[in-house]
């Protein structure tokens, strides 16, 4: 939509230009002059409408997503196994990437350039932490050998998302027109990557079941909280059994 607005200058286009006569939307023919202003970062894609309205509510969706996914995760963890450090720690990761996520798409760059950058400065971080958690917890929980599968395309994962995340800061800071259009690129695979991650959590999710909501709906008890009840109804059962001999020997 920003490149069919002209708002963004295409991926396969490397010059830039200090000034342009006029902007990019009123300009017309196969070759665009293009500026800094123009680079296809995510952000930059979301800045005018409408696309901005998209961006807005894409940012807003995803952040309740991000929340609802790590949450079942969680959940289905404790359900299968037990909590743990790990399991803890990827929740809240998860949960304050969403914050930044709400950020970054409720203030556009041109308009509230440091809202913007602080919800980015939390929403990267956060996601490529999230992502080395959740490798390292699969490594830890996995007993056969397709867990141990999932488990090395999710560190190839997190790799290639930190190499991706790391090269688009560091291009990001340059001068070079070359390299911030590089960072642009690195931006876009990054999110990718990591959005790729999110949907490998279907191969845990498959075998999900009410217990699951079971789980959080008793604050996270786990194994332990499903052993209540049972552990009750011994002790009631063996408390029935000897009523009878106190009424005998009354």
């Amino acid at each position: 939509m920003s490149l069919y607005n002209q708002h963004v200058c295409p991926v396969h286009n490397w010059l830039y230009n200090e000034s342009c006569e006029e902007q990019l939307p009123q300009q017309r023919g196969p070759v665009l002059c293009c500026t800094l202003d123009n680079i296809p970062l995510i952000s930059k894609c979301g800045t005018l409408p409408p696309e901005s309205c998209f961006f807005s509510l894409i940012c807003s969706t995803g952040s309740f997503m991000v929340m609802l996914i790590a949450l079942l995760r969680y959940a289905h963890v404790i359900e299968k196994h037990q909590n743990c450090l790990l399991n803890t720690a990827g929740l809240s990761s998860a949960w304050i990437c969403a914050a930044g996520l709400i950020m970054v798409g409720n203030f556009q760059v041109d308009f509230a350039k440091v809202l913007h950058y602080v919800g980015a400065g939390v929403t990267f971080p956060s996601s490529m932490l999230f992502v080395c958690l959740q490798s390292a917890l699969t490594y830890r929980l996995a007993k056969t050998q397709e867990e141990y599968r999932i488990g090395h395309l999710r560190v190839g994962m997190a790799l290639l998302a930190l190499v991706s995340l790391v090269l688009s800061g560091v291009f990001f800071c340059q001068e070079s027109f070359a390299l911030q259009h590089a960072s642009a690129i690195f931006e876009w695979i990054y999110c990718m990557l990591i959005m790729l991650f999110y949907g490998t959590f279907a191969f845990e999710f498959g075998d999900m079941s009410g217990d699951t909501l079971m789980v959080l709906s008793g604050g996270g008890g786990g194994a332990n909280g499903f052993s209540t009840p049972v552990h009750k109804t011994e002790v009631s059962s063996g408390s029935n059994h000897h009523q009878p001999e106190s009424l005998s020997m009354l």
